[in-house]
């Protein structure tokens, strides 16, 4: 790492203000903030050292999704040997998914990071580091056979669209990843919600029609469920992610795990998580009440299984940007996401995912949550107040 560090010290004359690439500027400094903890110090009054700053933050989401992105591939792989009745062994089954996502993941980073940096350099400023996660985010918010191009062009929509029009990370109003995703789901619908494309393509596995078994459905649960039937998969399955759907939204046994890294390591809010779990089973609990339909009935809880309620709840509704600030802003906020999303997935049987629409009405909110939030603090202790 010395050997490393010096280089990049003997470097960084050269993409300086006067030096031959300094138009690079923006860029070696993203590389070398990357690698080492920035030198930067403090002008003000406050001075605050600490040894994380936000690309470790960033990272550590990163890291809590890699087991929702190991599991992911392994499933992909598992589901198409599954559709084609054939049995292979557990490495074979992550072979096959990581050939499958792979790509994805690498066209994801590149467009978007590319436009970052074209971006800072144009504008002369620091490339941001919140296309860490969004980068990742992006690939497994999607269907494990998302051409290319599409993924480019999702990508390209969130970072220009999502986030580079407001001012850069920091700035948007929405989660970027999901801005991305709702932009697919409108844009080409049948690729991001259909069971089998026109040429016989499956949507979520990796497989075509002519080579399925009989009998295999490429249906989701979430899908079968609003369309009037029962879930084929156990309670066990759906809570372990053995079923089709969107490369890192399958597993809550993973989702779960990345939950524990962002809490422990207090980057993700609990109150968010813990609040958009509760808001679900309670709308869910009112509509099984209500009753009279197979969506209605289904158990208040499978709601938090299927679909992407977990992954949206744990990764998603917890963007520190674009989610409330105030504490008891984050509890409201993910109360009501998770009522939303079992409301929009039940209230309209076409569109049985509504945990993304959920996330991105109430990062809408967000601010009218908080700013409510604090006025009500203030006129509480303004009424304890002595005069």
């Amino acid at each position: 790492m010395k050997f490393l560090k010096d280089t990049m010290d003997k470097l960084r004359p050269t993409f300086s203000k006067g030096g031959k690439f300094q138009f690079l500027h923006s860029t070696f400094e993203a590389f070398d903030t990357f690698l080492f903890v920035p030198g930067h110090t403090t002008h003000g009054k406050v001075h605050v050292r600490d040894g994380i700053d936000m690309k470790r933050t960033m990272i550590v989401v990163v890291i809590a999704m890699i087991p929702a992105l190991l599991f992911g591939m392994w499933n992909v792989g598992y589901q198409h040997f599954l559709s084609m009745d054939q049995t292979a062994s557990h490495l074979d089954y992550f072979l096959h998914g990581l050939i499958q996502v792979l790509p994805i993941i690498i066209v994801s980073y590149g467009v978007g990071l590319g436009i970052e940096f074209a971006f800072c350099q144009i504008k002369g400023h620091a490339v941001n580091e919140g296309f860490l996660v969004t980068g990742m985010l992006i690939p497994l918010c999607l269907p494990p056979t998302t051409p290319l191009w599409m993924v480019a062009l999702g990508t390209a929509f969130a970072v220009i669209i999502g986030k580079e029009i407001f001012g850069g990370s920091g700035m948007n109003l929405l989660n970027p990843a999901l801005t991305a995703r709702v932009f697919l789901f409108f844009a080409y619908p049948a690729y991001m919600s259909g069971e089998f494309l026109s040429d016989g393509t499956a949507v979520w596995f990796s497989g075509n029609r002519a080579d399925i078994v009989d009998g295999f459905s490429g249906a989701t649960t979430l899908s079968v469920v609003a369309g009037g039937g029962e879930a084929e998969y156990s309670v066990m399955n759906m809570f372990l992610g053995l079923e089709k759907g969107s490369i890192g939204e399958t597993s809550v046994l993973a989702i779960l795990i990345g939950a524990v890294i962002l809490v422990v390591s207090g980057v993700g809010s609990w109150k968010i998580m813990a609040s958009t779990f509760a808001g679900g089973l309670l709308m869910g609990g009112i509509f099984n009440w209500i009753s009279g339909t197979p969506f209605l009935d289904m158990p208040a809880y499978q709601h938090l299984l299927i679909g992407g309620f977990a992954f949206g709840a744990v990764f998603m509704a917890t963007d520190p940007v674009s989610a409330a600030q105030t504490e008891r802003g984050k509890i409201i906020y993910g109360l009501l996401i998770g009522i939303l999303t079992v409301l929009i997935r039940v209230g309209n049987p076409a569109y049985p995912e509504g945990m993304m629409m959920a996330i991105l009405l109430m990062n809408v909110f967000a601010p009218l949550i908080d700013y409510f939030v604090v006025e009500s603090n203030k006129k509480r202790r303004l009424k304890r107040a002595t005069v």
